[in-house]
């Protein structure tokens, strides 16, 4: 299953993240990319109101970011897509708390996660892809103990 994003709508139910920062939307494209890989899915997120000239299609990676024409919105643009896409929509989550779009999405056979369940998971993948999220499992007394003797000789060795 591939996911479809309503990237405003995501942005402020993730924590440390804000509509009002200046690059919000790379920010998000950048746990993106790495929800993806540590997945293995791939993603179309939506933007609305980009500003002129940035308004199309960019690849990062295996996500696809839609930057829709200032005053146009993301919610009909991902409308548009899951239409296009036909049946094989029914092969796709989408991700928003919009009930108009959530609607939209399951008339056209979408799978409908909230943007705060898809932020858990986000935040589950970024945790199990860090080694600060495994659990590591604390050194005996015996290892402390063969470290610091490999370490007091690497000191010897340099002198």
């Amino acid at each position: 299953m591939n996911y479809v994003i309503d990237g405003h709508n995501l942005i402020p139910k993730i924590r440390g993240m804000s509509l009002r920062q200046m690059d919000d939307e790379m920010m998000l494209i950048n746990l993106l990319q790495e929800f993806c890989r540590v997945k293995q899915k791939n993603v179309d997120v939506f933007f609305d109101d980009a500003p002129a000239g940035m308004e199309k299609k960019r690849r990062f990676g295996r996500v696809t970011a839609h930057f829709t024409p200032f005053q146009s919105s993301a919610d009909d643009a991902i409308q548009q897509f899951l239409m296009k896409m036909g049946r094989n929509a029914r092969n796709v989550i989408l991700v928003s708390s919009d009930h108009m779009v959530q609607a939209e999405g399951k008339r056209c056979g979408a799978q409908v996660l909230t943007s705060e369940q898809f932020a858990a998971q986000m935040t589950e993948a970024r945790m199990t892809a860090s080694p600060q999220g495994r659990q590591e499992k604390a050194l005996d007394e015996e290892e402390v103990q063969e470290w610091l003797r490999l370490f007091q000789e690497g000191k010897k060795d340099a002198k």
